[in-house]
């Protein structure tokens, strides 16, 4: 689903509509008691979100639940794209954009912060790199397409099976963010760390 209506992509910049849309894209569907328990918070909070979330049509009503009390909620769509940055409010994408670098940053914190009780193939599989590189926005563009080239067949898998999890799998977040720093003279030096 590409998203070109700038009030949408508002609707987006809220953390708990990106938690809801996240959630819904593992357990769908769901009523919003169910959502609001995962993410200990209110029903009607989640309640109030989902049907902002459908108004836009990221959410839609999936029936009733068990109980015939509470509908269920799914995702229209579980990909969500933006249309070229330049067919784009730049306030409206650059809120959008400091909700998902926060959240992201804090997801990887205390990710982090558990880390040493993960079992230890998974702290071997996870990773933490940085890199500051010398490169032109062709140089940068190619880098992007090479990252959505690589997650493609996962994707792709996920979507085959549902976005369930099959045996031996969890969830895994994904986030790449590049970052052009002001111009500086930076000649042929590079760093790099991997963790």
């Amino acid at each position: 689903m590409e998203i070109g209506d700038p009030k949408a992509i508002k609707a987006l910049a809220h953390p708990l509509r990106l938690d809801l849309i996240e959630l819904l894209g593992a357990i769908s569907p769901a009523t919003a008691a169910r959502c609001g328990r995962i993410l200990d918070v209110s029903q009607a909070s989640c309640s109030f979100h989902l049907r902002q979330l459908a108004r836009y049509g990221f959410v839609e009503d999936a029936g009733q639940g068990r109980d015939r009390r509470e509908r269920l909620w799914r995702l229209t769509d579980r990909r969500l794209r933006l249309p070229s940055a330049q067919n784009l409010d730049p306030i409206v994408t650059q809120q959008l954009g400091q909700v998902l670098a926060k959240r992201e940053t804090e997801r990887v914190l205390a990710y982090l912060e558990h880390r040493p009780s993960e079992p230890a193939e998974w702290q071997q599989a996870d990773l933490l790199t940085t890199a500051t590189l010398p490169l032109s926005a062709a140089d940068l563009a190619d880098i992007k397409a090479q990252w959505r080239e690589t997650l493609a067949p996962y994707l792709a898998k996920t979507e085959a099976n549902d976005a369930q999890l099959q045996h031996g799998q969890r969830y895994v977040r994904f986030f790449l963010a590049a970052s052009p720093l002001p111009d500086l003279d930076l000649g042929d030096s590079q760093v790099e760390t991997d963790t």
